[in-house]
């Protein structure tokens, strides 16, 4: 049964076949039957026939006999003379033949072949030429001259039994060989493809042709207007073969009343060729044109660029529709060229069976050539390249049965505005596949075997369409490769019914550029889930095979992708991302479903055969339609599962009404399984319901303006992502469509986000990044109709701390504890126990349980109470007032046992104020200030030296590093007579430039100054004394006192001595006489000295208060008109009073001296005819004054007391005491004229004269706090109190650090840094100030002490900045969050000034205080203050 059911079948088809092409079977030829059985049999491959036997050789023509030439075939024969032959021609030898220039060797007759077989070389002379049917050339070389021809055209014999070369009938057909002869009958039963004139063949000896052209048909049965074939050239050559001439097989023309006999064939054999010469197998010209012929060249090694042509011939009834390309195959490459040389034509060059072994490297179908493959089962495999290009077409398959299946194997796929057809089914494999403004359009059986119906591209490299091609199947279409598949610049398309791109690492869609599946404007039959409900299982559970399966619902699906790009357009009914990793759409990119969904459907609205319908439903119900302004035409109902969207929209009813509405279909992207890691969408992803009016589709029946539908239900998009990003422009849309006039609009359709990994805790990463808008709104009615409702937008059950459709964390200040995304599930935190200075922390995943995290508004707070560094400490010791408490306690009892250890520790040095002078019983008072006396530091006490002393002369400046110590250079007059003036000025040269000091210790002073001033006097007074130790030493044993006349005082040293004042700044030279100057009036009486001047030493300042130096020698000198103990009483009041002068208040400080001179001094010493007066000296170059005292004498009638007389000092300066001040004012007036008159180097000081005198007013706010005060005693107690406020003060300042390190490490480091360490120095230089064994020493350090107390006021200042801007920015602009606490916040942190406060206040106290301490260790006689003179005297 089965084997006859088959030969039926066979029968049958015969039978078919013989109907729609007789010619099959009326055709005898060899070819021809081979075609018919591989169009039958397509895997078979008959054996080739075996080659014909030679035909034996007619006896070789000699050389000089025969063909009248020169010499011989054995060696070398040349042809000189034109000769013609009417028979075949067979020349053979052992040597050279050479057809010398112009000699024509012609042989006219059709099929007349001239047959050369020669060993040595063969030449074809300038201009020469060979014209017979057949030219075979058999020689060791051959040369074929410029100007040469071998010319076989239109000569050709008959060709090969069993082909159909030459048409039949009298239409006048183009003769066939290389390839189809044309046609320009038309039949409009054919397509033009299916019409042509004689038939290709040869493709057997494709490598080695050897056929004549076919006869061109005729118009006219009466007469043969056909043209005739082209002949054939067999040239084959040991060595090398020239071609500089030509060698033509062209076919004859036909004119216009035949058609063009095709071309014949050339076959060149050499191992080099060289030459730019042509070969010609075109077809004839006529009125179609003949096809070309077949050119094959088997050269090992080609050089130049010979012009090899075989295309068809022009038609004179169809010009554009010439002969078929022939062939060209050149055989060492194994490259085929079909080339038409840019002549149009719609007649095909067949292809045949293609080698498997070896196989071609190439196929080049270039310039209008137009190649066909017209079986239907057949396999092109190409080892290289098969490209097309300049309008070449190839096709596969019968155009007319569309169920052939092809394979096309190579290795690259190179089209250029040329098109491939594929009439079936193709299983194409390539690894490069290029495409310019090309196109494949792949024609299969939609309805027939799926397995035809479905196409395969394989380009496992890379697959490029640019400049406007197009890859077009209308069935089943699968495009894979590993590589990339881009879509480059506009107007490229990839569309089929069912689209699958599969296997790509990237598939980039440019801006203009489309893939699509469905076709455009096809019909919605290929639907086939309209009227489900339900999701089908293929969507949520893809195949992972990504294969194209035609029973699946997707249209559209992009499968085992690593990367999308879409800035184009994907368009199609069901879209779908299967096991893709990334898809980014850019702004300008679209993912479109809108209106490709079903017409009718699950939700479609309700309609009227004439009027209105309602608009389809599906997330949201249609709206309703009205008609006549009162019939309710309902819109469609609700469907679908809003958790698991994947149904198509529903449109506005009946598909049969002219206009009707689709819904939106589905875009899927991901599965259950295979989620998308990442989306980025900037552009578009819309399902949109159809509008009225748009014509997505096209419609069965013309529009009926009378019928009004509703808009289509937007669609489904479902998305399986891990990361979603949504731009600024970005938008995804379920719309429904807009109704038409009185009609409904289309409901809103569905979108629903499943999210694939959710993580949570310290791993959480948010889900998606919307920046774009969702749209799931319902279309609008026009007229009365209603608007479609919204549809719906859902996403996953989130995990606990994260709500809403992205899985977003709860807001601050909630938390979640069970699983869900409604927002209602975020309870407030509860606030208690919850610190005021906290705010809500967010938590990376949200907060999943109480109570909620929460940090302090600010970094110097600390968890949990969000107290500062300070604030805890307070806390830790129980409160504000109980930490205060016990800090006070500690306080008070840490000054006791300071102030205790300090009684005991310098209370063994205080002895009594008076102790006994060194020489004659006399006592010294000790109460007078430490700063007058240098008996101890200067050596001075030497009575024999007073008693030699000539004169004191007084070195000019301050000794500071801007004023240095310099001695006038001319002697005074005083010493004028015991010195040489020239050497005395070089001495005052070398002993100021010892003086003076380095610029780099004024710098170092500078710097010191800056950053740390009590550093700074300690420098200066180190230079101080390094410098007059080195003064005194160079005076003492390095300087020759070469000044001095005395010899002894030269010898011994002795005539000159420097010393200094306590303080350093004030140092001066004592002239002695050397013993052996014989002069009576040396040295000088007291009153013969006067008036004499004593410069008092310090500048007024708190470190060097103003102060009268009287050693020795000054005590002698006055001792010889009063009393020692007058005068040391004298100085040790004045200098109790110099302390309270201040250098920043000269005005009102001296006067209270001037004072004290005219009411202490004067009266007393005028009872000795002294008085003494404040005077200011010459003022240096820099303009510095020194001040001190002018001792004059006073006339008077009553004799001068003795020295040695007993005193009674209230009665003498009772005496003395009512006219003095009568004389007061002449003795002033004397003294300033004589004062006058002695170079006016020093002027006397009274209250008008010091209206004069300039201030400094810089430091005059500081001159209240620190600077010399008179004694209050109580010295325990100021001790006590000093030591309380300093440890007062270094607890202030731990405590002061401490909120500061809380605040901010940078406030800490410059609170202590500007200055250095200013802040924590006070402490330790008290401390030493406190415990230092003798008075004068407490006193010192007390003043250094003093200066780091006001120092560190800086260090205080610089708290109060810090704090300043600290607390003034505390609260971070602009956020909400914070703006509960500000009131809370300022109420307890505006206290930040107080510990600054404090501390101030503390430091000030503390000046005050070591005023008072510095007065009573250096002044510890208090009467030296008293207000009563006769008090003073006599204490």
């Amino acid at each position: 049964m089965n084997s006859m059911a088959t030969t039926r079948i066979f029968c049958l088809v015969i039978a078919v076949i013989s109907v729609l092409n007789p010619s099959l079977f009326v055709s005898s030829t060899s070819d021809e039957f081979e075609s018919s059985i591989l169009v039958f049999h397509g895997d078979y491959s008959p054996p080739s026939p075996p080659p014909p036997a030679p035909s034996p050789h007619p006896p070789s023509l000699s050389c000089e006999e025969d063909l009248g030439g020169i010499g011989s075939l054995d060696t070398t024969c040349e042809l000189n003379s034109s000769l013609i032959f009417e028979t075949d021609v067979y020349i053979e030898g052992e040597g050279n033949l050479r057809i010398l220039p112009g000699v024509r060797f012609v042989c006219a007759d059709a099929g007349c072949s001239v047959v050369i077989n020669v060993s040595s070389e063969f030449r074809l002379g300038l201009n020469s030429v060979i014209v017979a049917g057949t030219v075979d050339v058999t020689a060791g070389s051959a040369v074929f001259d410029e100007g040469s021809v071998v010319n076989v055209t239109a000569l050709g014999g008959d060709p090969p039994e069993y082909t159909s070369g030459s048409p039949k009938g009298v239409l006048g057909g183009g003769g066939g060989h290389g390839g189809r002869g044309a046609c320009c009958v038309v039949d409009n039963t054919k397509l033009p493809e299916d019409v042509w004139g004689g038939d290709a063949y040869g493709w057997s000896s494709l490598d080695q042709p050897f056929d004549y052209g076919s006869k061109g048909g005729t118009t006219s049965k009466e007469v043969d207007y056909g043209g005739k074939g082209g002949g054939r050239v067999w040239v084959e050559v040991v060595d090398a073969v020239e071609i500089i001439g030509s060698i033509f097989a062209d076919g004859g023309d036909g004119g216009l009343k035949g058609g063009g006999g095709s071309g014949g064939s050339i076959f060149v054999k050499a191992h080099k060729m060289t030459g730019s010469g042509i070969l010609s197998a075109s077809g004839g010209n006529g009125f179609a044109g003949g096809a070309g012929g077949r050119i094959s060249v088997n050269v090992f090694s080609r050089h130049d660029d010979q012009t090899i042509v075989a295309h068809g011939g022009q038609s004179y009834g169809c010009p554009a529709n010439s002969g078929a390309a022939g062939t060209f195959y050149d055989a060492v490459p194994r490259r085929l060229k079909v080339n038409n040389h840019n002549r149009s034509t719609d007649t095909d060059t067949p292809f045949f069976a293609f080698p498997n072994q070896p196989r071609w490297t190439s196929v080049d179908i270039q310039d209008y050539a137009r190649a066909d493959v017209p079986l239907r089962w057949s396999r092109v495999q190409v080892q290289g390249q098969l490209s097309l290009s300049t309008s070449a077409v190839l096709s596969f398959g019968l155009p007319h049965d569309a169920v052939s299946e092809f394979e096309l194997i190579a290795e690259e796929l190179l089209m250029s505005d040329s098109v491939i057809k594929i009439y079936g089914a193709l299983r194409m494999s390539v690894k490069l596949h290029l495409m310019l403004n090309s196109k494949m359009i792949i024609d299969g059986d939609s309805e027939g075997d799926p397995i035809i119906a479905t196409s395969l591209l394989e380009a496992s490299n890379l697959l490029v369409l640019k400049g406007g091609s197009v890859i077009q199947s209308n069935a089943n279409l699968g495009i894979h490769g590993q590589g990339s598949l881009n879509l480059t610049g506009e107007g490229n398309v990839i569309e089929a019914q069912h689209l699958v791109l599969s296997i790509f690492c990237c598939i980039n869609v440019e801006p203009g550029s489309v893939v699509r599946g469905p076709l455009q404007n096809t019909t919605n039959k290929y639907l086939s889930n309209c009227e489900l409900e339900v999701c089908p299982m293929e969507l949520i559970h893809p195949p992972e095979d990504c294969n194209v399966n035609s029973s699946l619902s997707f249209t559209l699906q992009i499968c085992r992708v690593e990367e999308v790009i879409v800035e184009g357009s994907i368009e199609g009914s069901v879209v779908h991302f299967q096991w893709v990793r990334t898809v980014i759409i850019q702004p300008s990119g679209s993912v479109i479903a809108s209106g490709l969904g079903c017409i009718g459907g699950a939700g479609k609205g309700k309609f009227l055969s004439a009027g209105p319908s309602g608009g389809g439903g599906h997330g949201g119900r249609g709206g309703n339609g009205y008609y006549n302004n009162s019939m309710i035409v309902e819109g469609g109902d609700t469907y679908g599962d809003a958790d698991f969207p994947c149904e198509l929209g529903s449109g506005s009813g009946n598909d049969s009404l002219g206009g009707a509405t689709a819904g939106g279909g589905i875009i899927l992207m991901g599965s259950l399984e295979r989620s998308l890691s990442s989306l980025y969408i900037y552009g578009s992803v819309t399902a949109d319901g159809e509008s009225f009016g748009e014509n997505m589709r096209k419609q069965n029946v013309n529009p009926n303006p009378v019928i009004s539908p509703g808009g289509g239900s937007g669609g489904s998009i479902l998305l399986f992502v891990d990361r979603l990003t949504l731009g600024n422009t970005s938008s995804i849309s379920t719309v429904g469509g807009y109704g038409g006039p009185n009609a409904g609009g289309g409901g809103g359709g569905r979108i629903h986000f499943h999210w694939s990994d959710v993580t949570v805790g310290d791993e959480y990463q948010p889900v998606a990044s919307v920046n774009g808008s969702i749209n799931i709104g319902g279309g609008v009615g026009k007229g009365l109709g209603q608007p479609g409702d919204n549809g719906t937008i859902t996403g996953i059950s989130c995990p606990k701390g994260l709500y809403g459709i992205f899985c977003e964390e709860c807001p601050l200040g909630t938390y979640k504890n069970v699983s869900g995304s409604e927002r209602s599930l975020c309870y407030e935190c509860p606030t208690l126990e919850f610190p005021y200075r906290a705010i809500f922390t967010p938590v990376r995943g949200g907060v999943a349980d109480i109570p909620c995290p929460y940090k302090c508004v600010s970094e110097r707070y600390h968890m949990p109470h969000c107290y500062t560094t300070f604030e805890e400490l307070i806390y830790t010791f129980g409160g504000p007032w109980l930490f205060g408490f016990m800090l006070l306690s500690l306080l008070i009892l840490f000054a006791l046992v300071l102030s205790v250890a300090r009684v005991k520790f310098v209370g063994g040095d205080e002895i009594s104020s008076l102790v006994p002078a060194r020489h004659g019983g006399l006592q010294l008072d000790r109460s007078v200030p430490f700063l007058e006396s240098l008996n101890e530091v200067l050596e001075t006490n030497r009575n024999e030296e007073s008693r030699n002393h000539v004169h004191r002369m007084y070195f000019l400046g301050s000794n500071t590093f801007s004023e240095p110590w310099h001695l006038p250079h001319s002697p005074s007059e005083q010493v004028a007579e015991i010195v040489y003036e020239d050497a005395f000025n070089r001495f005052a040269e070398e002993i100021n430039i010892l003086a003076a000091y380095q610029w780099w210790e004024g710098s170092i002073y500078n710097i010191l100054s800056i950053i740390s001033y009590p550093f700074s006097w300690t420098w200066l007074q180190w230079c101080r004394k390094k410098k007059i130790q080195r003064l005194r030493e160079f005076v003492r044993s390095e300087y020759d006192h070469a000044c001095l006349r005395s010899c002894r005082s030269r010898a011994l040293y002795e005539g000159l001595k420097v010393s200094a004042t306590s303080d350093m700044m004030l140092a001066y030279v004592d002239f002695f006489l050397g013993g052996d100057e014989k002069r009576d009036d040396l040295p000088p009486s007291l009153h013969q000295r006067f008036p004499l001047s004593l410069v008092f030493g310090g500048d007024g300042s708190y470190m060097a208060p103003f102060v009268l130096h009287s050693d020795n020698i000054l005590t002698s000198l006055m001792s010889q008109s009063v009393p020692s103990t007058i005068w040391y009483r004298l100085v040790a009041g004045l200098n109790a009073q110099l302390r309270l002068v201040r250098c920043d208040q000269l005005k009102s400080t001296l006067r209270p001296i001037i004072s004290w001179l005219d009411t202490y001094a004067n009266p007393t010493l005028s009872a000795y005819y002294i008085r003494v007066d404040l005077a200011r000296f010459q003022p240096t170059a820099s303009g510095y004054y020194q001040f001190g005292l002018v001792v004059c004498a006073i006339e008077d009638e009553q004799s001068t007391p003795s020295v040695d007389q007993p005193h009674r000092l209230p009665e003498v300066q009772s005496s003395y005491v009512n006219n003095y001040y009568r004389k007061v004012e002449e003795h002033r007036r004397e003294s300033e004229s004589l004062l006058s008159h002695r170079r006016e180097s020093w002027w006397i000081l009274n209250n008008n004269s010091l209206q004069t005198l300039k201030e400094n007013m810089l430091w005059y706010p500081l001159s209240f706090i620190i600077c010399n005060v008179k004694p209050i005693g109580h010295q325990d107690l100021v001790g006590l109190v000093i030591s309380i406020l300093l440890l007062g003060d270094f607890i202030i300042v731990l405590l002061m650090l401490l909120q500061l390190y809380s605040n901010s490490v940078l406030d800490l480091y410059l609170v202590l840094f500007i200055p250095p360490l200013g802040i924590l120095l006070p402490f330790p230089a008290g401390i030493s100030a406190l415990f230092s064994h003798t008075p004068k020493r407490s006193s010192g350090l007390a003043r250094f002490y003093a200066l780091w107390n006001i120092t560190s006021l800086v260090n205080v200042v610089v708290a109060f900045i810090c704090g300043y801007f600290h607390y003034g920015n505390q609260l971070p602009p602009g956020d909400n969050n914070l703006d509960v606490l500000a009131w809370s916040l300022s109420m307890d942190d505006g206290g930040w000034w107080m510990l600054p406060s404090g501390l101030m206040v503390c430091k000030i106290a503390q000046a005050q205080l070591i005023d008072y301490h510095v007065a009573n260790q250096e002044i510890q006689d208090r009467t030296l203050y008293c207000n009563d003179p006769n008090i003073f005297w006599q204490s």
